[in-house]
């Protein structure tokens, strides 16, 4: 697979320059900050790399480079496994958080054609963490994702989202994250396998409860339901 990235050699590589010449050409803040994590990143990419090319399953990842997006997916494949497997599960939380792995980004700001693809799937295989860790996609879930990812990979975008996500959380969902959810976060972000290294696209009908213990990551400790199913309102932001 080719990476379609732009150059950031030279003057360019001045992040203030990246991310004016990014924004005036997007206007988005979300790209802006998918910029951020692409320029931030290059000694974690490396690392992560690195620990791809001394696994077998991830240097096959590395070697085919698949992309998870909808027109790559079976979802009715997926839809026909039983619950509990991890097919039917990660399709339970994109429709029940009324999410799609199209919304990824294309990575555009790494030179380097295979750390370009190591973001990449980091990006794509986020939604997949969620489900594996058993988190939502409201505030509270999306922080404790970040401080599970912070640890487990060192990319700095996501150690900044470990740190500035918790503002956005009230009282109650701040000492949720702080007692319970956060120290399993990082503990388990730390002492886990390297995520990247799983060829999700071949484990659909492995059950999440088999995948946690090979890739050695504790349950959840407690359940968030998501916030974006059918009359269900937002209550844990």
């Amino acid at each position: 697979m080719t990476m379609h990235h732009l150059s950031v050699s030279g003057r360019k590589r001045n992040l203030t320059h990246v991310i004016l010449h990014y924004f005036r050409d997007h206007r988005c803040f979300k790209d802006m900050v998918a910029v951020l994590g692409e320029t931030t990143g290059h000694l974690s990419l490396k690392n992560l790399r690195d620990k791809m090319r001394n696994d077998p399953e991830g240097y096959t990842i590395l070697t085919e480079r698949p992309r998870i997006k909808l027109s790559t997916l079976d979802l009715s494949q997926m839809k026909s496994l039983p619950g509990g497997s991890f097919g039917r599960e990660y399709l339970r939380f994109l429709e029940d958080n009324n999410v799609t792995p199209d919304s990824r980004a294309d990575v555009k700001f790494v030179d380097n054609e295979e750390l370009a693809y190591v973001m990449q799937r980091y990006r794509e295989v986020h939604d997949l963490l969620h489900t594996l860790l058993g988190m939502p996609t409201n505030m509270l879930g999306e922080v404790a994702v970040k401080w599970f990812e912070a640890a487990q990979t060192g990319l700095p975008m996501c150690a900044l989202g470990a740190v500035l996500g918790p503002l956005r959380l009230n009282a109650r969902r701040l000492q949720s994250l702080f007692t319970t959810l956060g120290p399993w976060a990082l503990r388990n972000g730390w002492q886990s396998r390297c995520v990247l290294n799983i060829f999700y696209e071949r484990r659909w009908e492995q059950s999440v409860e088999d995948l946690r213990k090979e890739l050695n990551i504790e349950p959840p400790p407690v359940i968030l339901s998501a916030t974006n199913k059918k009359g269900q309102k937002k209550k844990d932001e």
